[in-house]
């Protein structure tokens, strides 16, 4: 299977599209779940898919064809996070793992400055968080109560990252979460 990442024109060619695909599909595990059409065009006007900050591109697979929607954020940080979104009609198919390995690849060799990227999700979203490891990331922080659910408690938002050094070398380091004794 091939992934590829296809950057999108938000502001033209990609405009309706990325409309449709945000409101047609419900994304369970982000906040604000269920965009509405109002939400995501006043998002393509105030740079919210493309800026200095954040680029966006659709998530293409050889076979099945898009399949979904990733957004770098935070680039002007030196540290970018992301967000990623599979079409309903594809989750559950394994594709994470190789859209997350596209996207760490298209991270370190387009931007030579960042020696980090990022990635954060709810403590539920156990798919992802697997994901996460398969791929070699490591867990850096986990934020009891920091992800807002509408219409119910906070629930934890964890941390994952992978350092640019992994990534050269194919191996993950780690470190010693507590390392301070009482």
């Amino acid at each position: 299977m091939t992934v590829t990442l296809a950057r999108l024109n938000p502001t033209g060619s990609d405009g309706a599209e990325l409309v449709d695909f945000m409101t047609r599909n419900e994304f369970p595990f982000h906040v604000g779940h269920r965009p509405t059409q109002e939400q995501v065009e006043a998002a393509i006007t105030d740079g919210a898919f493309r800026n200095e900050d954040n680029d966006s591109f659709w998530v293409e697979h050889d076979e099945l064809g898009r399949v979904g929607f990733f957004r770098l954020e935070d680039l002007t940080d030196g540290a970018p996070l992301f967000d990623l979104r599979l079409d309903a009609s594809f989750r559950g198919q394994g594709l994470g793992q190789e859209i997350l390995r596209v996207a760490a690849d298209h991270v370190f060799t387009t931007m030579p400055e960042v020696i980090r990227f990022e990635g954060q999700t709810r403590e539920d979203n156990i798919a992802m968080r697997k994901t996460f490891l398969r791929c070699g990331w490591v867990k850096e922080a986990h934020y009891r109560q920091g992800w807002p659910v509408e219409g119910g408690e906070p629930v934890a938002s964890v941390a994952y990252g992978l350092l640019r050094q992994d990534w050269e070398r194919g191996r993950t380091t780690t470190f010693v979460w507590e390392d301070l004794e009482v």
